[in-house]
């Protein structure tokens, strides 16, 4: 998206800072949530808008710069699809953009927390290792990387802000798991003990539930639409 040359320092930080901004609306929204309504589904319904929204202006914002990832899922599949292309993304940037987003999402956890006079480096004790959570995290991711690379293919991916926060609003009241399908953001949820939390004992079976379903999304899209997603998923080179 854009035609302008963009360092690569300039999109790592773009990812840095969008994923930090996506994991602490998450949280936040949450948090208020909690503090406002003793009704669970009135919390979720709450912190479901709060977190497309978000994400969806988050994408609208950031994408210009650094094709708004915002999630090592989407990273590795732009770069799966796109390896043979002329200007894919290279290892180099694949690594950058994970460890950007990895420590933005920490960094969004630990941002929520103090602003809500939580203590920083609290582990949360939501355990998320049923069998039926796991599907419920594969098809969140399939679909999502179905959405995103579905959308690159046909030339649209300029809906992405709309359509991928709808998708997750959607994805967040249809999956058993919450659709988190983001493992960047399940890391920095760990950092919490609200209800948008994950044990850290789960993590390990969420992110392998999230890759599994980033190589079925994506192996729909190319079954579905054929080609191949423009080089780098709309990262402007």
């Amino acid at each position: 998206m854009g035609g302008t040359q963009r360092t690569l320092p300039r999109r790592a930080v773009a990812e840095l800072v969008g994923t930090g901004a996506l994991v602490s609306v998450i949280i936040g929204s949450g948090i208020q949530a909690t503090g406002l309504s003793q009704d669970v589904g009135v919390r979720l319904l709450a912190n479901s808008l709060a977190s497309a929204i978000g994400l969806g202006l988050l994408i609208a914002l950031f994408a210009p710069v650094s094709g708004a990832h915002l999630n090592p899922v989407v990273t590795l599949s732009a770069w799966w699809t796109g390896r043979r292309a002329p200007g894919g993304l290279t290892g180099r940037e694949v690594s950058l953009y994970i460890a950007a987003q990895l420590t933005g999402a920490v960094a969004g956890a630990l941002l929520a927390g103090a602003m809500f006079g939580r203590t920083p480096g609290g582990w949360s004790t939501q355990a998320r290792s049923d069998g039926h959570l796991l599907l419920g995290e594969v098809v969140a991711t399939a679909g999502l990387v179905l959405l995103v690379q579905g959308l690159d293919r046909i030339g649209r991916a300029q809906l992405a802000p709309v359509a991928v926060a709808a998708y997750i609003a959607a994805a967040i009241w249809f999956t058993s798991s919450g659709s988190f399908a983001n493992p960047a953001a399940t890391v920095g949820r760990s950092l919490t003990d609200t209800f948008t939390g994950i044990a850290p004992a789960s993590m390990p079976g969420f992110i392998a539930a999230q890759l599994l379903g980033g190589l079925l999304g994506a192996g729909l899209a190319a079954l579905l639409y054929g080609g191949r997603p423009s080089a780098g998923s709309h990262v402007p080179r």
